[in-house]
């Protein structure tokens, strides 16, 4: 595979994911160039907007393995990572794997699990890797954690704490359709489900290639400093107690090589920086006051993009 292809591939698994989902090219794009970075995504909306079809079309459309987990109050850590049991018939301690064990994980309702069981995703999110009674065992290329979460239903939820909101690259919004795209969903969905009819277009052999090309993706030296520039700001932010980690840092810059790549180029822009910054660095801000955090952090990231010096280079100049 060329580095040319990584386009004409996103474009495919957009276009087959939008056989199902209507309306929501720039959210199914933007999750797709975090699938293609390696990292995780949390989509955080009221019921029915269409998070876990958009979850379902995804994992169909890539020729790899697929699990779902409903996050309950019950659900215990071995129920994600898998569990020892002793075999009589082999008189010895097998390890059976949990559906963690797969290429896609959709981890539904994510928050409604105790935070004991959601520290169980922490591991495989960040080091690709489950740990069970002292055994770790790798997980397979490519892993791709793609949750789910409704903001307005609180009883019987348990907010996603800062270290774990820290592991996914983004956060996404998904919203209503307008009128116009709701009467296509009445058209599409009177028949039978196209999610029932969906195929891959993507093996994971080439996921994991594209995740590998995106590194030659090119950032100016000036544009460098752009970013940490912002990333400095989020910590000195007098409406934020924590601002982004180094980690979240890297997760910015792969974002971004893999945003341009999906447009088509080998080099980051300015306004790559200033179109991912809200869904890759706003989650991550500790604001001083709970209320309405997740606003506010977006606000103090949309602040910041107004204050900092953008850069003026001819960009694709690879020096």
């Amino acid at each position: 595979m060329q580095y040319s292809d990584i386009k004409i591939k996103a474009d495919n698994i957009l276009a087959n994911v939008n056989k199902v989902i209507i309306g929501h090219a720039d959210v199914t794009k933007l999750v797709i160039t975090a699938l293609i970075a390696g990292g995780n995504v949390l989509l955080e909306d009221v019921p029915g907007t269409g998070k876990t079809v958009l979850a379902k079309s995804l994992a169909k459309s890539m020729d790899s393995t697929f699990s779902r987990i409903q996050f309950t109050p019950d659900l215990l850590p071995s129920d994600v990572t898998g569990i020892n049991y002793f075999n009589q018939k082999q008189g010895e301690f097998i390890f059976k794997k949990g559906p963690v064990f797969t290429n896609i994980l959709l981890a539904d309702e994510i928050n409604r699990a105790t935070p004991r069981t959601q520290s169980s995703l922490l591991e495989c999110m960040e080091e690709k890797q489950v740990s069970v009674d002292g055994v770790t065992t790798k997980l397979e290329s490519p892993f791709f954690v793609i949750a789910t979460q409704n903001p307005v239903e609180t009883a019987g939820t348990f907010p996603l704490p800062q270290a774990q909101l820290d592991r996914f690259m983004m956060k996404l919004e998904m919203g209503f359709p307008d009128a116009e795209d709701e009467i296509s969903i009445i058209d599409r969905f009177n028949g039978e489900n196209p999610l029932v009819n969906l195929t891959g277009v993507c093996t994971s052999d080439e996921l994991c290639e594209m995740q590998q090309l995106i590194s030659d993706a090119f950032i100016h030296p000036s544009l460098k400093k752009y970013i940490v520039d912002i990333i400095n700001a989020t910590r000195n932010n007098q409406a934020v107690i924590h601002g982004v980690s180094p980690r979240g840092t890297l997760a910015f810059v792969r974002a971004l090589r893999s945003f341009a790549s999906v447009n088509g180029r080998n080099y980051v822009t300015p306004e790559d920086v200033k179109e991912l910054a809200g869904v890759v660095l706003a989650h991550r801000l500790v604001m001083s006051s709970s209320y309405g955090a997740s606003s506010s952090s977006k606000k103090v990231i949309a602040d910041i993009l107004k204050s900092v010096p953008v850069p003026t280079e001819n960009f694709s100049e690879v020096k």
